[in-house]
C-alpha cells in the first residue's frame, strides 16, 4: 500500500466515523427531544413546587409565631401560679399563727 492509498483509506475511515457519530447524535437528539406539552407540564410542576414552598414557609413562620406566643403564655401562667402558691403559703402561715394565738388566748 502506497502513500496515496493510505491517505484515501484513512480519509474514508475518518468520514465513516464522522458519519456514524453524527447519525448517533441525531438519533439521540430525536428520541430525547422535549415536546411543548412536556415543557408546559414541567412549567406547571415548577409553579406548583414554588407555591408549595411558599405555603411551607408561611406555615413554618406561623408555627414559630404561635410557639413563641404559647411559650409566653406558659411563662405568664407559671409566674401567676408561683404568686398564687406564695400567697397561699403566706395565708396558711398566717392562719396557723392565728390558731396559735386563739388557742393561747383561750387557754388563759
Amino acid at each position: 500500500m502506497n502513500r496515496t492509498e493510505f491517505i484515501v483509506v484513512t480519509a474514508i475511515i475518518l468520514f465513516v466515523a464522522f458519519a456514524l457519530g453524527w447519525f448517533a447524535y441525531w438519533l439521540l437528539h430525536r428520541f430525547t427531544r422535549v415536546s411543548q406539552a412536556d415543557m408546559g407540564e414541567l412549567e406547571r410542576m415548577a409553579q406548583a413546587l414554588h407555591e408549595a414552598e411558599e405555603t411551607r414557609d408561611q406555615a413554618i413562620a406561623y408555627i414559630q409565631d404561635r410557639e413563641a406566643e404559647l411559650s409566653n403564655q406558659i411563662a405568664q401562667t407559671e409566674a401567676e401560679l408561683r404568686a398564687a402558691m406564695d400567697g397561699l403559703r403566706d395565708a396558711r402561715h398566717e392562719a396557723e399563727e392565728m390558731r396559735t394565738y386563739i388557742e393561747k388566748v383561750n387557754a388563759t
